[in-house]
């Protein structure tokens, strides 16, 4: 049995990380502002004694004495709506989060893992986009505070390896979908369910052949706790997401009809610096870490459409 942290508990990713690690017999410490994060991810566990949850801001350094053996750092806002309320903070919390969270790693000599994205890449020029790839963000603009914060949070995890032996493990993350996401977040799937349930036009934004990859909830976390098992001296970065790739029009046309919804199409211009193409190469992650994703997307929405259709409910 291990001692987890997982900051970003209450979130979408976390407080599905959080449900695995305890299935598996760990005791887990959830850790989350509640900026993004909802209590209601996490009520099923707080009755289990192998729970603990701090409400904390990784923007201030956080004391932790008891030993810890492993920290996911998975607190960010991660959809464009909640990242670009607050650009300054989305920064903090890339940046100086960063920071706290691997000096707590390295005094503690916990190995950490780090949230990154497929933001790093930014609108990219090569097709799909292997780890090698550098990117192409756009520094000044409205998504920049998350793009250029993940990829400075990468850059310190590297510096505090060289430079102190910090035990560090960095993974970029391509959209992922399932329950527990809020269905307020923004995002392209919770956007388009909540719509095409309530028989609200759906919008798509810029001409809809834009395309992404989408990854179930349930094979990215175990993409990820197999990264934070990985050999040691495999640091990363690696992608975990779904090679099969579709264009939002697709997406929209599937969830209209798993939804049996009589909404219509609605267009919208298309924000600045949104990436036409998003599509990972999962080389690295088959070969290091013997994973890929097995949920298909049409698999994968129906429990993601029962979830929000009870969200509604409410």
């Amino acid at each position: 049995m291990k001692k987890i942290l997982v900051t970003g508990g209450a979130g979408f990713l976390g407080s599905n990380l959080c449900k695995k690690l305890l299935d598996e017999g760990n005791e887990v410490i959830a850790l989350d502002n509640l900026y993004t994060g909802r209590m209601e991810n996490i009520q099923p566990f707080l009755k289990n004694p192998a729970f603990q949850f701090i409400e904390h801001d990784i923007i201030n350094p956080l004391k932790i004495d008891v030993p810890i053996d492993e920290i996911y750092n998975a607190a960010c806002p991660a959809s464009p709506p909640h990242y670009q309320k607050s650009p300054t903070f989305t920064t903090k919390t890339c940046v100086l989060g960063m920071l706290n969270m691997l000096e707590l790693a390295t005094k503690l000599q916990a190995k950490i893992l780090q949230f990154s994205t497929s933001e790093v890449y930014g609108d990219p020029q090569i097709h799909p986009q292997p780890e090698s790839y550098r990117g192409s963000v756009n520094p000044i603009g409205i998504r920049s505070c998350y793009d250029e914060g993940k990829r400075c949070a990468e850059a310190l995890c590297f510096d505090y390896n060289r430079e102190f032996g910090t035990r560090i493990k960095v993974i970029r993350i391509f959209n992922t979908y399932g329950p527990n996401m809020d269905p307020a977040d923004g995002r392209v799937v919770s956007n388009m369910i909540i719509q095409a349930l309530q028989n609200k036009d759906i919008t798509i934004y810029g001409d809809g052949t834009q395309t992404r990859s989408f990854c179930y909830v349930d094979d990215l976390i175990s993409g990820i706790m197999r990264m934070m098992q990985s050999r040691e001296d495999f640091k990363g970065p690696v992608n975990l997401g779904n090679p099969n790739e579709f264009t939002i029009l697709e997406l929209a046309e599937k969830i209209i009809k798993l939804t049996g919804s009589h909404s219509k199409l609605q267009f919208n211009p298309l924000p600045s610096d949104d990436p036409m193409q998003r599509k990972p190469v999962i080389e690295t992650a088959s070969k290091e870490l013997g994973w890929k994703p097995e949920i298909l997307l049409d698999e994968g929405l129906i429990p993601t459409i029962r979830y929000f259709d009870q969200q509604l409910e409410k």
